[in-house]
């Protein structure tokens, strides 16, 4: 018999990785069961973030915590997710309900913020539905890097992502 999962109340515990020169910002739905274990973004080993990331900026995969906001403060680039807090089960996007967004607009008035991204669909919709308005920016849709998009492959999703590299 199927152990019925439930909803937990879950709060974004980590800031947004940005600072005055961020030219680009990616936007994530939520953080992961992995990734709010590890306190830090796409912290799952299966998603392939940090490899897209470094192939864009033709750097090596980063391993720690401090390598990844290196990287991503080197190269202009803010991370953060639409979510403040919600409700939702395990890691599944497709669960989430009871949205509180995050205040992306302290990440946008306090940098160089060119475009806006979404790692995967639900990341745009949900920015569409929350902060669009209130940011008064259009967000760019990118293919999710969450190991449950294997439709595309690392190379594939790497071809997508070239859209970010203009920018930077």
């Amino acid at each position: 018999m199927k152990k019925e999962q439930t909803y937990t109340h879950v709060s974004h515990d980590f800031e947004p990785v940005f600072d005055e020169n961020s030219k680009v910002l990616i936007l994530g739905t939520f953080p992961s069961v992995k990734s709010r274990e590890n306190q830090f973004y796409y912290g799952h080993p299966q998603n392939r973030f940090w490899k897209v990331i470094a192939g864009l900026t033709e750097s090596k995969v980063p391993q720690t915590i401090e390598e990844k906001k290196k990287l991503l403060l080197e190269h202009g680039i803010a991370i953060w997710d639409v979510i403040e807090s919600c409700d939702i089960i395990g890691s599944s996007d497709s669960s989430i309900k009871n949205v509180v967004p995050a205040d992306i607009e302290r990440v946008v008035a306090n940098s160089k913020i060119q475009n806006i991204y979404a790692n995967g669909g639900t990341a745009k919709k949900l920015y569409e539905k929350y902060s669009q308005k209130k940011i008064g920016r259009e967000i760019i849709g990118l293919p999710s890097t969450s190991p449950a998009n294997a439709a595309y492959s690392l190379e594939r999703l790497l071809e997508c992502w070239q859209e970010v590299k203009k920018v930077l």
